[in-house]
């Protein structure tokens, strides 16, 4: 194989693989090559990589050693995007009855949702995820975006038990806005004992959600290693009930009357990785 075909090759496994990690044998055996051409060539990738923002290569060596695509999105290139976020999620048009704002086309489109999973996943890169939760909402297809960069699963905490899923734990706890009690159930085959876990979520007001998460994975000895949520209400801050978090966006005021939205970027771009 020409190495121009080789660097395509190599570049399209390490995007549709991240942080598998492959030893230089797996590839001189496919691309028939020798150990010192594939090291040029990497590189050469990893050269490429991080001067578009996209990530690095990590290579190690020794007898175990080779090489895994760690995707991350560079603060110079999170930041516009973000700006850009805010600035669509500013259109009056989103406003709907008793001051919600409309998310969903956000939240279903697959280009978004990757780019937004991408800055999440760059944040808690070296935090060694076992796994992403979330709750059965609109945060879905976002915990799986997230999940797909840091090369890890996805569980779901629902309301109710399915009988699909066989026994599982459940916690009462109080929704933070509504101050209502409600339900989280997470069958026991889930998570495996002390996993460290981000919680994701697409929305937050005063945090009841993501606390119950919190509860439900203390019964597995989970350890919440992040949380990432997509966008807070600035006006809940004096009620919040989560303190270390990281938001994409900050909304910081819905005027119906005056057919009016503020957003700002969240906490995320006051934070260090």
């Amino acid at each position: 194989m020409k190495r121009s075909h080789r660097l395509v090759a190599l570049t399209n496994f390490f995007l549709e693989n991240p942080r598998e990690h492959r030893q230089l044998p797996y590839f001189a055996e496919i691309y028939g090559s020798s150990k010192s051409s594939l090291s040029e060539d990497l590189d050469i990738i990893n050269s490429v990589f991080q001067q578009e923002g996209l990530g690095y290569l990590a290579r190690t060596s020794g007898a175990a050693g080779g090489v895994r695509y760690i995707p991350e999105f560079s603060k110079e290139k999170s930041i516009p995007y973000i700006n850009e976020l805010c600035r669509k999620l500013e259109d009056p048009a989103r406003i709907l009855p008793g001051g919600y704002l409309y998310m969903s086309d956000i939240l279903g489109d697959p280009r978004e949702i990757r780019e937004i999973g991408r800055v999440f996943a760059s944040r808690f890169s070296n935090m060694n995820i076992d796994v992403v939760v979330t709750v059965a909402t609109k945060g879905i297809p976002l915990a799986y975006a997230v999940a797909s960069f840091l090369g890890v699963p996805v569980v779901i905490v629902r309301r109710d038990p399915k009988v699909t899923e066989g026994s599982s734990v459940s916690i009462n706890y109080v929704s933070g806005s509504s101050r209502k009690i409600q339900t989280m159930v997470l069958p026991k085959r889930s998570l495996p004992d002390g996993a460290n876990v981000c919680i994701i979520d697409d929305f937050m007001k005063a945090g009841g959600t993501v606390t119950g998460m919190v509860s439900l994975l203390e019964e597995f000895h989970a350890h919440v290693k992040a949380i990432g949520v997509l966008a807070e209400a600035d006006d809940e801050e004096d009620d919040r009930m989560v303190e270390h978090y990281t938001s994409l966006v900050k909304i910081s005021n819905v005027d119906i009357k005056q057919n009016y939205i503020e957003v700002h970027p969240g906490n995320i771009t006051d934070q260090r990785s």
